[in-house]
């Protein structure tokens, strides 16, 4: 009997390590299994690429509900005369701007944004030379919008705007014709989110916004200086609107990261209802909230009024004595 548990253990370590060499029945058969599903999927992919036309995708990850038309619910992907109308799924909806808006937005390029972007935004002057500004084609309808819609356009663009006395702050109906134009020159994705709150998981969005946020907006969302003379801007501003953070988190603006693929679109759906509910309308079940400073000058705060007020009360009774 001495030698069997040694003799069982040699069996399992030389079996194992076949194992690694002559893969078994079993993993070929779910490799099989995979390869078939993959060749399924690109076929559907093919399909709706065909209907949808030609679309850039290099804004976006093949992740399933985290952006991307091809790998979103199917039944939500609506396409007209050969460009996306919508998709998405039941967290979050994607939509370009209406076509009607292309004539409108390529007016107003010409207007405002081509002395930095170029004619036909693509980052190159008439002469060949590059611009002000960077290539705009290929960004997707969502990246216009938020730029546009929050003013966040870059300080060289905002400069030679306002050297030529025009609006740096456009409507919103602005800021989705030209979505609309730029979109029209090399149709792109993400399209203009719009999250479905009435089911987002607030308890969920905390510890997502907590893990993914919190290092540069703060955990109360007030914003904070980072490096490089940047910032990450507050989000307890009310006016930052759900489907403005649902746009950052799937661009990336300027030096925040772009989250798709590892954040999906239910995800992102309770981020943003934790963001406009929580952090824009804090509730401080603790007491008052003291502008969110953080627990050491509550501290200072509690120890200044406490103590201080012990003192007090200690020398009062002390003088009646």
């Amino acid at each position: 009997m001495q030698f069997v548990l040694p003799g069982a253990l040699l069996v399992i370590a030389a079996l194992g390590t076949l194992t690694l060499f002559f893969p078994g029945v079993s993993a070929g058969g779910q490799t099989v299994s995979t390869r078939v599903s993959s060749n399924k999927v690109l076929a559907a992919v093919k399909k709706l690429a065909k209907a949808c036309g030609t679309v850039n995708l290099k804004g976006v990850t093949p992740t399933p509900n985290s952006g991307d038309p091809f790998t979103s619910d199917s039944s939500k992907l609506k396409c007209s005369d050969g460009h996306i109308v919508s998709y998405g799924d039941s967290a979050v909806t994607y939509a370009n701007p209406p076509s009607s808006y292309v004539a409108a937005g390529a007016q107003l390029f010409a207007q405002t944004c081509s002395s930095c972007h170029g004619d036909t935004a693509n980052g190159v002057a008439p002469n060949g030379t590059a611009t002000i500004g960077p290539n705009l084609q290929g960004v997707g309808a969502a990246t216009v919008d938020f730029w546009v819609g929050t003013g966040r356009m870059p300080a060289a663009d905002v400069k030679a705007i306002e050297a030529e006395r025009r609006p740096t702050r456009l409507s919103a109906k602005d800021a989705l014709e030209l979505a609309a134009y730029v979109n029209s020159l090399d149709p792109s994705v993400p399209a203009v989110p719009t999250p479905n709150l009435s089911g987002a998981n607030l308890s969920v969005g905390s510890d997502l916004f907590s893990l993914n946020c919190a290092a540069c907006h703060t955990i109360t969302g007030a914003g904070d200086a980072l490096a490089f003379g940047t910032n990450a801007p507050s989000i307890q501003n009310r006016q930052v609107t759900a489907q403005q953070v649902a746009e950052a988190m799937r661009i990336g603006p300027a030096n925040m990261p772009r989250f798709t693929g590892n954040i999906s679109d239910t995800q992102l759906r309770d981020v943003v209802a934790y963001v406009t509910e929580r952090i824009q309308h804090p509730t401080n079940p603790g007491g008052a909230g003291l502008g969110g400073v953080g627990p050491v000058a509550e501290g200072f705060v509690a120890l200044l009024i406490g103590v201080g007020g012990l003192v007090c009360i200690c020398f009062w009774i002390g003088e009646r004595s």
